[in-house]
């Protein structure tokens, strides 16, 4: 390889590791291994890592961050309102994942689709409920009647635990150009808000329809 001629970045370490893990179908079993087939030294890989665990959390976050990227890219972006802003938060998240499907897919199965107590998404959850809190707008918080911290911590976490069900969902999505999963998002991002304006029950009904159908016709 011709790592060592060129100036090593934190991006490349991080696309070493997907094609190690996927080449090896498993993670390295240590740095030593990992920098050893890649042809570079563990100094090297130290000044960006500590650990190979901390390569795998790196991984979320840059999905995070890239996302976060290309939505500023948009100069329509900052006059959408919270629910577009989520809207267009997940569908370009959830380009990047399919982007990267092999990878993702294999690190979440290895773990038994365990998401709520994978390690690797935990700088994503942070990342993710940081953004949820700063699209919040006054709008809302005055259309939400006493509206305080544990109701703004509420729908942070509900949220986050959103994007965990779509995550297993786009998992299990088997159709063309994960055209399911994208329905999935705008049915479960409308069913949210309209629960939060209490005018929840056309779409909780149609988003609930949409998941027994697929949960049960699909099997």
């Amino acid at each position: 390889m011709a790592t060592k001629k060129s100036t090593l970045t934190k991006e490349k370490i991080v696309s070493m590791y997907m094609i190690y893990t996927l080449d090896h179908n498993e993670k390295p079993k240590s740095v030593y291994k990992f920098t050893k087939v890649n042809e570079i030294s563990e100094t090297e890989f130290y000044n960006f890592f500590g650990t190979i665990e901390s390569v795998e959390k790196e991984i979320f976050k840059m999905f995070y961050d890239k996302t976060i990227e290309l939505l500023h890219k948009n100069k329509e972006y900052e006059s959408y309102d919270m629910r577009n802003k989520l809207l267009g938060f997940n569908f370009t998240f959830f380009e990047l994942l399919t982007a990267n499907r092999s990878y993702v897919v294999m690190t979440i199965k290895e773990h038994g689709n365990q998401l709520k107590t994978l390690n690797q998404l935990t700088s994503l959850r942070m990342n993710y409920k940081k953004f949820v809190s700063e699209i919040i707008t006054d709008d809302f918080r005055t259309q939400q009647e006493q509206f305080q911290n544990f109701q703004e911590k509420a729908f942070k976490e509900s949220s986050w635990f959103q994007l965990l069900l779509t995550i297993k969902f786009w998992l299990d999505d088997s159709s063309p150009a994960f055209e399911k999963t994208d329905i999935y998002i705008e049915k479960s991002i409308k069913a949210t808000f309209e629960l939060m304006n209490i005018a929840p029950i056309d779409s909780l009904i149609d988003f609930g329809k949409f998941i027994f159908k697929e949960k049960i016709y699909s099997k």
